[in-house]
């Protein structure tokens, strides 16, 4: 039976050559994507900040609405040299283009950076493992996983599924065995119970809502619960992981660990369950926390 490690841990992200956290406070945060600067917005940033001025390329301006609008406000001369179609940045051997969006990310969640590490942790000595990486989003943690074998990578938005197959070709990896599949990754979780296939590790990035290619409609709270319960069903004894990451929610990473103790207590291992933070650049830099995860290991 898993065990459910009660006490809390924290993956942290130190920053490297393409992103660093340069600094955060009074709700925003003032971050470095390798030679462009911007300023996000952050809740969990409540103290103040350490400078005076964030010079910045674009700030995002949050909206109110349930699917996370908000407008990007790009300043003066810092833009001049910001590529309409993106630039290139690096994760390890994954290389990968940041370009700021509708949605306030720039294609990218750095702070899953220790995540990826940890997924190839697990899965080391393996070459053809099979992996599945739902609510993939543009690719880099398929990108990650595929120097173990087989990935299937889904996502709901023909957008970011493409800009993932373009990751994959600024990475050489486009030879890679991934299965690059615009869907809806409930119902297909779904089929793929249904067709009795197992994983060796599975990572899973829900947003808080969102829609499907046919206009399914995704409320956290409302889905993750089945979800998690067919994934259980698509692992055995032998898989090495889950990963599940969660953003923007009032909930306790302990609540997201019951849940994987509930769909996965049969298995041996065990599930942890704490925050992804990323440090701020630079002498007693401080650690801001963006999301909380709960996991199951079995290696």
């Amino acid at each position: 039976m898993a065990t459910l490690v009660q006490q809390p841990l924290v993956m942290e992200c130190t920053g490297w050559d393409s992103y660093r956290l340069l600094d955060s406070g009074a709700g925003r945060k003032w971050e470095a994507f390798g030679p462009h600067t911007f300023i996000r917005p952050e809740p969990q940033a409540m103290w103040q900040p350490r400078m005076e001025e964030w010079p910045a390329a674009g700030e995002f301006i949050p909206g109110s609405d349930e699917d996370g609008g908000g407008r990007w406000q790009f300043s003066g001369h810092f833009t001049e040299n910001l590529p309409d179609e993106g630039w290139p940045l690096a994760w390890d051997d994954v290389r990968f283009t940041a370009k700021p969006t509708p949605f306030r990310h720039l294609q990218f969640f750095p702070d899953m950076a220790p995540v990826w590490d940890w997924m190839r942790g697990q899965m080391e000595g393996m070459t053809e493992a099979e992996t599945l990486n739902l609510f993939g989003y543009t690719g880099l943690g398929s990108l990650a996983l595929s120097r173990h074998g087989k990935v299937t990578h889904v996502d709901a938005s023909k957008k970011s599924v493409a800009q993932a197959r373009e990751n994959a070709a600024l990475s050489a990896m486009e030879d890679r065995p991934i299965r690059w599949l615009v869907d809806d990754a409930g119902k297909f979780t779904a089929r793929e119970v249904r067709r009795h296939r197992r994983y060796d590790g599975i990572i899973l990035d829900p947003p808080k809502f969102g829609r499907g290619p046919d206009g399914e409609v995704w409320r956290l709270e409302e889905h993750l619960p089945g979800l998690i319960a067919d994934c259980a069903k698509l692992l055995d004894s032998d898989s090495r992981f889950i990963f599940l990451t969660v953003y923007a929610v009032r909930m306790s990473s302990l609540a997201i660990a019951g849940l994987l103790q509930e769909a996965l207590g049969a298995l041996p291992g065990q599930i942890e369950h704490g925050d992804l933070a990323v440090r701020e650049e630079g002498e007693g830099g401080r650690l801001l926390p963006t999301a909380i995860f709960a996991r199951w290991s079995n290696s």
